[in-house]
C-alpha cells in the first residue's frame, strides 16, 4: 500500500551559537549564576534549546522551570510528539536543577534518567512546562525529580534522575 502525502510541506529553521565559548564561561561561574545568565539572555543557551524551542521560565537554587511549545516537526511515526522530546525537556530541567546547586568549576553528568509517560503530547497542547527540582544534593551524586505539565496543570510525564558530580 502506498500512501500519498496530502499536506503541505513545512519548514523549520534552527539557528544557534558555537556552544564551546559558552561552556568555558560556565566553568567560571556558579551553576546558579550561569543558568540565571542564560535565563536572562546574557549568556547564549545550549544549542538543543533551539531544536525544541526551549525557553527559560525560572531558575532558583535547586529548582528550574523550562517551557516549550511543541509542533508537528517533533512528531513520531504515530502522530504524537516523540517521547524523546519529553525526555530531553525533563533531562534538561532536572539536570539544570542539579547544576544550579554547584559552585564554579564543578561539573555534572546524568548517569540515569527514568521517564514515565502519562499522556500523549500533540502539537495542539500549547505550551508545556518542564519543572525540575532537587531531591538530594550530594558531594558525589545528586538526585532530582521533575514533571511536564500542560497549560491546564495536567501532568504529561514525570522523571527521576541521578547525576554524577564531577570535581576538578
Amino acid at each position: 500500500m502506498t500512501v500519498e502525502a496530502t499536506g503541505q510541506t513545512r519548514q523549520k529553521t534552527v539557528t544557534w551559537q558555537d556552544p564551546l565559548p559558552t561552556a568555558r564561561i560556565g566553568r567560571e561561574l556558579s551553576g546558579l549564576d550561569y543558568l540565571t545568565g542564560i535565563a536572562e539572555g546574557r549568556i547564549p543557551p545550549a544549542p538543543i534549546s533551539a531544536h525544541f524551542g526551549m525557553r527559560w521560565v525560572s531558575v532558583a537554587e535547586g529548582d528550574v522551570v523550562l517551557a516549550a511549545t511543541p509542533d508537528e516537526s517533533l512528531y513520531n511515526p504515530i502522530g504524537t510528539v516523540h517521547g524523546g522530546v519529553a525526555a530531553t525537556l525533563l533531562d534538561s530541567a532536572v539536570a539544570c536543577a542539579v547544576h544550579s546547586t554547584l559552585p564554579a568549576g564543578v561539573g555534572y553528568t546524568s548517569v540515569e534518567l527514568k521517564v514515565n509517560y502519562l499522556r500523549a503530547i500533540s502539537g495542539s497542547v500549547g505550551e508545556i512546562r518542564a519543572h525540575g527540582w532537587i531531591v538530594k544534593a550530594g558531594s558525589r551524586v545528586a538526585f532530582a525529580e521533575g514533571d511536564i505539565r500542560d497549560g491546564q496543570g495536567r501532568v504529561l510525564a514525570t522523571a527521576s534522575s541521578t547525576c554524577l558530580i564531577i570535581k576538578p
